[in-house]
């Protein structure tokens, strides 16, 4: 009886010790993006959305690529590049996972958002037709008018070369065209 009443405390016990690995994990990448916050804010809203992205909600394959990007040196960021470099492959892909599943910060409602601008519908090709993102463009419904205009001004220059169909994209638009676009989809 008492060998029965051990072996079965004993399974219990391994039970558990095997079952808490992924709570301590899961600490173990918040604790990882918990520097995140600093800038990218503690409720996903930027502390300065005019030269931040929301990282809330954004699609995870996009956040992946440009982790990767900044570690590799194939995108450049005086902050981001040397965090990127300190973090192990799969820790990139936990905390592009982490930050993914997070609800996109809500925005206090605006008045109705301006008429969409003629060349939206290249944009709508990859980023879905609501520009909420999908596998593997980002979201680019709701981030800033200032952080878009300036992505989208250095992909034209060829500052930004990260994506090998941007550069072409952006640069085959009148600066005008690039600023309406990013008035419409600040908008949203």
């Amino acid at each position: 009886m008492f060998k029965r009443v051990s072996s079965v405390v004993l399974g219990a016990g391994f039970g558990l010790v095997v079952a808490l690995p992924p709570a301590n994990a899961q600490d173990a990448i918040e604790a990882k993006a918990q520097p995140c916050a600093a800038c990218h804010g503690a409720k996903g809203v930027p502390t300065d959305a005019k030269t931040i992205p929301v990282i809330w909600g954004q699609e995870q394959s996009y956040l992946m690529k440009q982790l990767r990007d900044f570690r590799n040196g194939e995108r450049n960021s005086a902050i981001m590049s040397p965090i990127a470099k300190d973090l192990a492959e799969g820790d990139l892909r936990k905390i592009a996972a982490y930050f993914a599943a997070k609800t996109w910060p809500a925005k206090s409602a605006s008045a109705k958002p301006p008429s969409p601008p003629k060349s939206i519908a290249q944009c709508q090709a990859c980023h879905q037709p609501n520009l909420q993102g999908g596998m593997p463009a980002p979201r680019l419904a709701g981030l800033s008018y200032e952080y878009l205009a300036a992505s989208m001004r250095a992909f034209a220059a060829k500052e930004r070369t990260n994506n090998l169909d941007m550069p072409q994209f952006m640069h085959m638009l009148t600066e005008r065209e690039r600023n309406a676009i990013a008035r419409y989809l600040s908008a949203l």
